[in-house]
């Protein structure tokens, strides 16, 4: 399944459907810190596990930093 992250195109096996297993892939599971959109629309972490991803999704991943 082709998916844009983070303004890249990349491929995904087709079985991949959920947002959390994305996650899971791109993110070894690390969370904390994260904001998600999909095609513009900020997904709230409580329904990470219930959102579906169709091919094309365009998607942006946000991980807070520390610094200055």
């Amino acid at each position: 399944m082709e998916l844009t992250i983070n303004h890249q195109i990349r491929f995904f096996d087709p079985t991949l459907t959920s947002l959390e297993g994305l996650l899971l892939l791109e993110l070894s599971g690390k969370t904390q810190g994260v904001a998600v959109a999909i095609n513009n629309k900020v997904i709230p972490k409580k329904d990470w596990t219930t959102t579906r991803l169709k091919p094309y999704d365009q998607i942006i991943l946000i991980t807070a930093s520390q610094g200055g």
